[in-house]
C-alpha cells in the first residue's frame, strides 16, 4: 500500500495525518464499530461518488449510526481534501466511528458524536503484467461474519483470508462458504461461463460493490449476455474466465486459479471486452469538464 498522502480530515478539521488523534475510548478502536468507504479519483474528479457515498450511507443506517452529513456536505468535505492533498489521481478513504464514550461499554449507546476520518492515497497505478497476464487466485473458506453486505470496518475475517493470498503468492483470496461462491477478500467476483458473465445475488454474504454493478452495465450495453444467480463452487472452477472488481483497480482478470490455469490460462475475450468498456467509461469521466 501507497505511503498515505499529507493531509487528512478529522472531525471537522483539515490537519496533516501526522497530527490526527482520536480517544482510545472511540467505538470504532475498540470495537470496530465503525464503516467505512473508499473513492477513487481521476484527475481530480471523484469516481462512482454518487454510488459510493449512498452505500455509505446505507452502512449508517443498517449501523444505526447517525449521518454526520448530507450528500452535498460529504461532497465538499471530498473536493476540500483532494484540494488540499493536490494528487489529482488517488484514493479517498472515509471511516465513520459511532463515536467515544467515557467507557467501554459492549452496547451501542444512544447520542454519541461520530468521529469522521478521512484520508487519501496516491492512486495505484495499472500494472502492464496483469493486464497482459493477469494474476492467481486462491479459494478458501469464508472466515467472516454473517453481515458483509456493511461495510464494516470488523475486517479481521477479510484479513484473515487476504493473508492467505500473499502467503500463497495470489493477489486474492476467492471466498467460498455452503459451497457457493460469495466475494473476494476485498473484491467483487463476475465469472465467465461461455458467453455469459454470472454474478452472484446480493444478500448479508455479500457487499455490494460500485465497480462489480458497473461492469454489469457496461457488460450488458456491451451484447454480453448477464446473469444474477447463486454460483455453485464446481461453477466456479469450471470457469472459462474469472474477473476481480476492486474499488481502486478497477476490474482483472484472473488466469491462476488454486495453481491451475482458468481457462486456457490468459486474459478472455468476456474481460477484454469489459475492460475496454470500463476504461473508456473512467476517462470520460476523468476528462469531463466542471460545470
Amino acid at each position: 500500500m501507497a505511503t498515505p498522502l499529507p493531509f487528512a480530515f478529522l472531525n471537522g478539521q483539515l490537519l496533516p495525518l501526522a497530527e490526527a488523534r482520536i480517544s482510545p475510548l472511540d467505538r470504532g478502536f475498540l470495537f470496530g464499530d465503525a464503516v467505512y468507504e473508499v473513492i477513487p479519483v481521476y484527475n481530480g474528479r471523484p469516481f462512482l461518488e454518487p454510488e459510493h457515498l449512498m452505500r455509505l450511507e446505507r452502512s449508517l443506517r443498517e449501523m444505526s449510526i447517525p449521518n454526520p452529513h448530507g450528500r452535498d456536505g460529504w461532497r465538499r468535505i471530498i473536493a476540500d481534501l483532494i484540494a488540499q492533498n493536490g494528487a489529482v489521481d488517488q484514493n479517498v478513504y472515509i471511516q465513520v466511528s459511532r463515536g467515544a464514550e467515557d467507557t467501554r461499554n459492549h452496547a451501542m449507546p444512544d447520542g454519541l458524536t461520530p468521529t469522521i476520518f478521512m484520508m487519501a492515497t496516491p492512486a495505484i497505478s495499472e500494472d502492464p503484467a496483469v493486464i497482459a497476464k493477469g494474476v492467481r487466485a486462491i479459494t478458501i473458506a469464508d472466515p467472516r461474519w454473517k453481515r458483509c453486505d456493511i461495510k464494516s470496518t470488523a475486517l479481521l475475517g477479510n484479513v484473515f483470508a487476504k493473508t492467505a493470498a500473499v502467503k500463497a503468492d495470489a493477489l486474492e483470496a476467492i471466498l467460498i462458504a455452503d459451497g457457493e461462491l460469495r466475494e473476494g477478500a476485498s473484491s467483487s467476483v463476475l465469472v465467465g461461463l461461455g458467453a455469459t458473465v454470472y454474478a452472484p445475488p446480493y444478500g448479508p454474504e455479500i457487499l455490494p460493490g460500485t465497480t462489480r454493478d458497473l461492469c454489469l452495465k457496461l457488460a450488458a450495453a456491451a451484447g454480453i449476455e448477464v446473469c444474477i444467480e447463486t454460483i455453485t463452487e464446481a461453477m466456479l472452477l469450471r470457469a472459462d474466465e474469472l474477473m476481480l472488481g476492486f474499488a481502486t483497480r478497477g476490474v482483472i482478470p484472473v488466469t491462476q486459479l488454486d495453481g491451475k490455469p482458468v481457462g486456457t490460462g490468459e486474459p478472455g475475450p468476456l474481460w477484454k471486452k469489459i475492460y475496454s468498456a470500463f476504461r473508456e467509461y473512467r476517462q470520460t469521466v476523468a476528462d469531463k469538464k466542471e460545470a
